[in-house]
């Protein structure tokens, strides 16, 4: 019996070590293309992305199944440039089981028109921290750009079960940064192409100014959500805090690039919160999330 149950114990304790961390869903389009264009090759460069998002180890933490991180990758490729070089979109959707609910949270959701990648059909996908660049900058582009997005779905994840929790994976997104692919149709991982790139979120995310930010992820999820199947006033409570600090980093950072991706997450999840909130709260709410969330502030009108 004792040897049944070492036996047991051991292949459990491998099938646990061996879970991954995510559950990517894939879809790679090309409607945009001229039809003319071989289509047959974006199904095999989907099905190379699955195989690459969901069954690389990402990090050294044993995963079971069900807590995989749920996320969904749209590329949508929208022009060939010759030389089996093409222009894409790339968005990104993750999100995060709320405590005692069968509801999700977005974590992130985030849109990134600046892939320019080669691929060949059948042709490895590969990707190597200490080498981010292999031999073609233009197929190392791919492989680095969906790495760094998975480092940071890592680290919003982490952020949001434990105080500064994802430090580690937004280091290692910077790691990608500094040595990320270059050339001429290459873009996005530089400071000066732009104040909404890849650069610049990882920058916000590892800048002791936007070090608050950190703390909201975790009191939103963990002191809001988490606490609103127990008490729903004390949750939202902690997510009305939440606000407030957002404020004060919306104060000495404005128009900053990490508020608008938070809010791009979040915006119809905290419309609900509050909407059945007492009426001063309410329209606090309203008003705050109007002032933060420029883009959105159409929408909490309704808390007015």
């Amino acid at each position: 019996m004792l040897k049944y149950l070492l036996s047991s114990l051991c292949l459990f304790c491998c099938f646990h070590a061996g879970a991954q961390e995510l559950r990517a869903n894939v879809s790679v389009q090309a409607a945009q293309l001229s039809t003319g264009t071989d289509r047959k090759i974006f199904n095999t460069l989907q099905s190379a992305l699955a195989e690459f998002l969901n069954n690389r180890r990402w990090t050294d933490d044993a995963f079971t199944p069900a807590e995989r991180i749920e996320c969904n990758f749209l590329l949508n490729v929208t022009q060939a440039l010759g030389n089996n070089t093409y222009k894409a979109s790339l968005t990104i959707q993750a999100t995060r089981p709320v405590f005692n609910a069968g509801y999700t949270t977005s974590i992130l959701n985030t849109q990134d028109n600046n892939i320019v990648f080669k691929y060949i059909e059948f042709q490895p996908l590969e990707f190597n921290e200490q080498r981010i660049v292999a031999n073609d900058p233009l197929v190392s582009n791919l492989t680095a750009s969906l790495a760094y997005y998975i480092y940071i779905i890592l680290g919003m994840d982490y952020d949001s079960f434990s105080p500064r929790g994802g430090d580690n994976f937004f280091k290692k997104a910077l790691n990608i940064v500094n040595n990320a692919p270059d050339g001429k149709d290459i873009s996005g991982w530089k400071a000066f192409e732009g104040n909404r790139n890849r650069y610049w979120l990882q920058d916000n995310l590892l800048n002791v100014k936007f070090s608050r930010f950190h703390d909201v992820m975790y009191q939103y999820h963990r002191q809001g959500l988490d606490q609103m199947y127990e008490d729903v006033n004390k949750g939202r409570a902690a997510v009305m805090n939440c606000l407030n600090m957002l404020v004060g980093i919306q104060e000495e950072m404005p128009n900053s690039m990490l508020l608008q991706v938070f809010f791009n997450a979040k915006s119809d999840e905290l419309l609900k919160i509050f909407s059945k909130a007492p009426p001063q709260e309410k329209v606090r709410a309203g008003q705050i999330l109007a002032t933060l969330d420029i883009p959105n502030a159409n929408k909490y009108q309704q808390l007015r």
